[in-house]
């Protein structure tokens, strides 16, 4: 179960009001699954923060709130100001003593008078007016005589390229933020019960995390979008790192590492970088996935999917989106019963409740009535019945409810006309699932009434995998798209592409149309390496074979990794598996009829595994076929198929793969087997629904 619900990363300054225009070294903040979100000054910024706090809480979900200031200063510090090593206690010392508003805060002068309290000069030091002496804030660190604290905490001296507290101004400052930021943080978590950490178990509704994005700058900066202000993708990858740590499991253990001892505080990820780098840039499939064992030539149907669903892993990332939008999407995390469902005892029926130890026929009745959303608040008497309509809570008192239309009342009492038994007509607490129950599993695709059952669960937001990017890339010189004007003889309308689209569309993901590339290899690669960046896997149709003009098969042995399946299937065979760039391209027969076939059997279960979901299997039934057929050992064979009125499988006329009129003619495939058969009508065949793989 994931520690959290919710995750909101926030990038704070202490400089002035920014403006309304967004720009860098401002505040920034990114709920994970959301875009980020610009806020021009720190008080717009703690209301901000106010409000999702108080939403979160109210909707009964756990928030993590990471801010990349630090929560604590070097040991000792606490102590010589507040007389205690707590450093929430310094926390609140702040918060009593800062002034700030849009234009400006007092957080300079308040650390000179800090600093007059300790021998020497410091240990603060920046003043950053050019033109204005500050008492006892000197402008350069090494006009520091003070030897009171150290100049880092202990996490500050691991994570390298990270600045000291004490310094206030001029580039890499971090003190501003700090001697800003904490009393907002003293104010903020008062607003609900909150647990610090490192310092306070993380059991409350709320958790403020220490965070510095830094200690990963090079994934965040891979994964920066184009023009997208740095700081802006820094608490965009931190929300989407911490919601995939967890959403994987692997959070908890990071956490669990933080070190509170001497009040210094911790950064989070520090030690654990790896880790946080992995969930900021999600791993790429190995060059040599698809490498089939040594000696293979012709491969089995079952070989060669056995083979693809080893190789395969998810190459999407986690993110955390709103249990409503969620239809459609592959979860990433079991999702559990935040509450049982019902969450109460409650009536089934319209009618009168009352308690069956103390039945009888005529019951008087209680003054007022139990409703769904308004439960009744007292006690009913043994003896007496209440009026109680479906849904409504039963009230204390009551165990068994009696259906109106089986009722006579009068406005004091009620003459139940039928047998009763005990309970009836009630539905026990939990008795659909209990709070705690596995609702989803992971790898499951999420459906209108998975939505409604994990909503009726209390669960707000899900972890899922982001939708899996497909692009789909026609090859040859031969292709034309449809036109007013007709194509000349030598030429072939390309069906391949809207078709893959259209499958990628139905299957739940992303459809990225790459277009048509000729015969020309420099443009065929500029155009998989553009897909680099927009897609995580591509199909490709045409080319795939070994001939003078299979450019895909030749590029992709050239400048990347190449495995040529040569698959024991009609119509089909030649299969192009290749990594190009660090994502996985698919070549698929040029043949419509094969494209289709090969898409379904292949394509659909390795697209759902790139996707984080689970290896699909079609669905099929065994049904009498009305038609003969010799066929030879050696390779399963796919026809396009449909049932007829008298429920037998029907055959398309012809099995020549150019009759790409029998894809719109059936709606599902007889799957035969790799061993010869012959079949007479009536002889049971193996029926794959076209329904059975999402269509």
């Amino acid at each position: 179960m994931s520690l959290f619900d919710t995750y909101v990363m926030v990038d704070w300054s202490g400089g002035k009001d920014a403006g309304p225009t967004p720009r860098k070294d401002a505040i920034w903040a990114c709920i994970a699954g959301q875009a980020p979100i610009y806020l021009r000054n720190r008080q717009v910024a703690e209301d901000w923060l106010a409000a999702l706090i108080d939403r979160e809480v109210a909707a009964g979900r756990r928030l993590c709130a990471g801010f990349d200031f630090a929560f604590g200063y070097p040991s000792g510090f606490a102590r010589a100001l507040t007389g205690s090593d707590d450093p929430l206690a310094l926390w609140d010392w702040f918060e009593a003593r800062v002034t700030d508003n849009p234009e400006g805060s007092n957080r300079c002068e308040l650390a000179g008078e800090i600093n007059a309290q300790f021998p020497g000069i410091g240990p603060f030091w920046g003043n950053p007016f050019p033109n204005r002496e500050i008492v006892d804030l000197p402008r350069k660190g090494l006009d520091r005589t003070c030897v009171s604290f150290a100049e880092k905490r202990v996490v500050e001296q691991q994570a390298k390229g990270s600045f000291a507290c004490w310094q206030l101004s001029g580039a890499g400052a971090v003190g501003s933020q700090v001697i800003t930021g904490l009393p907002v943080l003293a104010r903020l978590r008062r607003r609900a019960k909150t647990a610090v950490w490192p310092f306070e178990e993380l059991s409350a509704p709320v958790a403020f995390v220490e965070i510095w994005p830094s200690l990963i700058a090079p994934a965040i900066d891979r994964a920066q979008l184009e023009g997208e202000i740095k700081d802006a993708a820094q608490v965009r990858v931190m929300a989407e790192v911490m919601a995939r740590l967890d959403a994987e499991g692997r959070l908890e253990n990071i956490l669990a590492d933080g070190r509170a001892e001497q009040g210094e505080g911790w950064i989070f990820g520090v030690g654990h970088e790896t880790a946080l780098t992995e969930a900021a840039i999600p791993a790429r499939l190995a060059n040599d996935c698809f490498a089939l064992p040594p000696g293979i030539d012709w491969t089995p149907v079952d070989t060669a999917l056995a083979s693809l669903n080893s190789a395969l892993a998810p190459v999407t990332r986690v993110e955390q989106t709103p249990t409503k939008n969620a239809s459609g999407r592959i979860l990433a995390r079991d999702v559990t019963a935040r509450r049982s469902h019902p969450p109460a005892p409650n009536s089934a029926i319209d009618g009168y409740g009352f308690a069956f130890d103390g039945f009888s026929p005529r019951m008087p009745l209680v003054d007022g009535r139990a409703a769904a959303g308004a439960a009744y608040p007292a006690h009913v008497p043994t003896g007496y019945a209440i009026r109680i309509l479906t849904g409504a809570v039963l009230p204390r008192g009551v165990d068994t409810v009696v259906m109106q239309e089986e009722c006579t009342a009068s406005e004091t009492d009620v003459q139940i006309n039928a047998p009763v038994k005990p309970a009836q007509n009630t539905r026990k607490a939990g008795e659909d699932l209990s709070a705690g129950d596995l609702a989803l599993r992971a790898g499951h695709v999420m459906r209108p009434q998975d939505v409604g059952l994990a909503t009726a669960l209390g669960v707000a937001s899900v972890s899922a995998q982001t939708r899996l990017r497909v692009g789909v890339l026609s090859t040859g010189d031969e292709l034309v798209a449809p036109s007013e004007s007709n194509a000349a003889p030598d030429q072939t309308y390309d069906a391949n592409r809207p078709m893959l689209l259209g499958l990628a569309c139905r299957w739940g993901y992303e459809a990225v149309d790459l277009g048509h590339v000729g015969d020309d290899r420099a443009a065929l690669r500029d155009r998989l390496q553009d897909a680099g960046g927009r897609c995580d896997v591509v199909l490709t149709s045409g080319g795939a074979s070994g001939g003078d003009e299979d450019h895909v098969s030749a590029l992709l042995r050239e400048e990347g990794v190449l495995t040529h399946w040569r698959v024991a299937i009609k119509p089909g065979r030649p299969l192009a598996l290749a990594m190009f760039g660090g994502i996985p391209v698919f070549g698929l027969p040029g043949n419509p009829v094969a494209a289709f076939v090969c898409s379904l059997i292949f394509a659909r279960p390795a697209l759902s595994r790139l996707a984080g979901g689970e290896w699909l299997t079609p669905q099929g039934f065994m049904l009498p076929c009305a038609f003969k057929k010799s066929k030879k050992q050696g390779r399963r064979e796919y026809l396009r198929a449909r049932i007829g009125a008298d429920g037998r499988v029907e055959a398309f006329t012809s099995e020549g793969s150019g009759r790409i009129s029998g894809l719109s003619w059936a709606d599902g495939l007889v799957e035969l087997g790799d061993a010869a058969q012959t079949l007479a009508p009536g002889d049971a065949v193996r029926y794959l629904p076209f329904s059975g793989f999402g269509l």
